[in-house]
This record gives C-alpha cells, sequence and structure tokens, in this order.
C-alpha cells in the first residue's frame, strides 16, 4: 500500500485516532474498497455492490459493516 493524505473532518481524525488497531484496519480496508471503486466508471448501484462483494471477501460482515458506520 501506498499512504495518501487526505483532510477529514475533525471527528472522523479523532474517533480513527481513539480506534481500537483491528477497527482501524476495517476501516481503512472499506475506505479503500470505497475508493478504488469510486474512481472507476461504474454506476453508484455497481459500486455498491462490488464494495458489498469484496467487502464478503476480506471478512467484512454486513454486521462488521453496520458496526462501522454507526460508530462515531
Amino acid at each position: 500500500m501506498e499512504n495518501i493524505t487526505i483532510p477529514v473532518e475533525p471527528e472522523i481524525a479523532k474517533a480513527y485516532r481513539e480506534a481500537e488497531p483491528e477497527k482501524q484496519q476495517n476501516v481503512l480496508l472499506v475506505f479503500n474498497l470505497i475508493l478504488k471503486e469510486l474512481f472507476k466508471d461504474t454506476s453508484f448501484e455497481e459500486i455498491v455492490q462490488q464494495i458489498r462483494q469484496e467487502a464478503d471477501e476480506n471478512g467484512l460482515t454486513p454486521e462488521i459493516l453496520e458496526e462501522l458506520l454507526q460508530d462515531k
């Protein structure tokens, strides 16, 4: 992987810094999946489907994804 810097809202940065390492890894995985799909020339529905498929292949269950989206 290669590191880049992306500005985020202060509460996102704080939540990430304070998260457990496993949660940080899950967030990075989801973030990478989203970015990879967003830079392709595909529809939003195709992006969501591909993210779900790749997340599942990487062991991120719908429950884990929901937890990541709910946590602040």
